[in-house]
């Protein structure tokens, strides 16, 4: 067994919220118990002891949208790209890359995003992959890095029509194929949905072999009006909004995860609520993108379920949370806005979206939940209680200021070390892939 303790303990379970000087034991892959660490200590004397430091022991991250791909375009260079809208980001530069991905190339962005992760406290991550260079088989290179790295993934194949009908294809049988090996794995560490990039991509004949194909117990993960330009394509094609044409084909549901949602009114908003599909907000990706505020605010207010990400802009989750938090103040010129909403969405929502797709309970450090536990170096300046722990972590802590990460039980970094990892080594076969990369990119 394991006891984490010595540590201000943040549980994020409502009937025992805080605890000045806390302990979890963690047996096997779950939390066995949460105490003091005096009790805890002399109840299981035998116990392996992490010692928190006086720091602040919390549960792991969960990162809700990334796009692990986009670990390769850190730093690069590609001629002639000079964008002057989304639809020339998209082309220029997350098209282009994707189209030359090698499985390996996609495997080492896995690695470097997991040690990322580990190190910012995020055990849980859900993805939305594409590689059309190479489809077959992408989703499980990812998969043998997570595994390596001991992280708890869920993973899509983004099918679009963009690059042709058989490629399109192809994207919905990898999605198919990895779906029903996740089903089968019994880890509890890996789950699948059936990824799509956007409306604006998919026809209505690859959204019906998508669903052909979709095992009945997944839902979809797929871009929703992230650009102006997506829902001027649905309105000329289709004669109707971007949830409207959703809805039409069967993709909502309690199952579904709808990426950005910025240019959603009140009646698409509606029907997102009444057909208990999820909401992701990335807040950084939208803004570095100038794709625009989504309402993010009335999407919470309106009781749909709403969670965070990152979209591979960082695998900082509380870097995330500041900048939504000063995002929406901004756009509202409503200092009272996001207090309350987007720690909903990081310490709540995110939870509730990864428990329609993992059985253990994830984001709450109690009795019988997943042994995902962090330990971060934060020593409050003011005092630190049930009522405040939120302002102390969005002023007080980044995620490099987690020191210790577990999952599953398993402790993947102590006091900043990565724990049977050969990051030097990872690292450099990683820069060497994405030199590879730009030069295929750049021939």
């Amino acid at each position: 067994m394991l006891l984490v303790g010595n540590g201000r303990l943040v549980t994020r379970d409502a009937k025992n919220p805080f605890q000045e000087d806390g302990a979890v034991l963690i047996s096997g892959t779950t939390i066995k118990e949460v105490g003091t660490t005096k009790a805890l200590q002399t109840a299981y004397p035998k116990a392996e002891f992490v010692d928190a430091r006086g720091g602040v022991i919390m549960p792991a991250f969960i990162n809700i949208h990334e796009h692990i791909y986009s670990a390769m375009a850190r730093g690069l260079s590609i001629k002639g790209y000079d964008p002057h809208g989304f639809l020339d980001i998209l082309d220029g530069l997350w098209w282009t890359l994707d189209r030359h991905l090698t499985n390996e190339e996609t495997r080492q962005s896995a690695r470097v995003t997991y040690i990322d992760s580990i190190k910012n406290g995020v055990t849980t991550v859900f993805d939305h992959h594409a590689s059309f260079g190479h489809i077959k088989d992408s989703l499980f290179a990812i998969e043998d890095a997570a595994k390596e790295m001991g992280i708890r993934t869920c993973l899509c194949y983004e099918v679009s029509d963009r690059d042709g009908k058989t490629k399109a294809k192809e994207a919905v049988l990898e999605n198919e194929r990895w779906i029903k090996h996740a089903l089968a794995d019994d880890t509890d560490m890996l789950a699948g949905m059936m990824g799509m990039h956007a409306q604006f991509t998919i026809s209505d004949a690859t959204m019906a072999l998508a669903a052909e194909h979709k095992p009945a117990e997944v839902g979809y993960h797929i871009h929703v009006a992230e650009g102006i330009e997506d829902l001027h394509d649905c309105l000329r094609k289709y004669g109707k909004r971007i949830v409207d044409r959703l809805m039409d084909c069967n993709i909502l549901g309690k199952k579904t995860l709808l990426a950005h949602c910025i240019y959603v009114n009140p009646h698409e908003m509606q029907l997102i609520k009444d057909t208990d599909t999820m909401v992701v907000h990335n807040p950084e990706s939208n803004m570095g993108n100038a794709c625009g505020c989504p309402p993010t605010m009335e999407i919470v207010h309106r009781g749909i379920l709403t969670g965070l990400g990152t979209d591979g802009y960082t695998q900082d989750m509380l870097e995330s949370y500041k900048v939504a938090n000063v995002l929406h103040k901004h756009h509202l010129c409503n200092a009272n806005a996001a207090w309350v909403e987007v720690p909903q969405m990081l310490f709540e929502g995110n939870a509730q979206i990864a428990n329609r797709y993992f059985k253990r309970k994830l984001g709450v450090l109690k009795k019988g939940a997943a042994a995902d536990v962090i330990i971060t170096d934060y020593v409050p300046r003011t005092p630190l209680d049930a009522s405040n722990i939120n302002s102390h972590i969005l002023f007080g802590m980044t995620g490099r200021s987690v020191v210790t990460t577990i999952c599953n039980g398993k402790v993947l970094m102590k006091d900043r070390e990565l724990q049977g990892i050969d990051e030097e080594k990872v690292l450099a076969e990683v820069r060497e892939q994405a030199r590879k990369l730009e030069r295929s990119i750049n021939a």
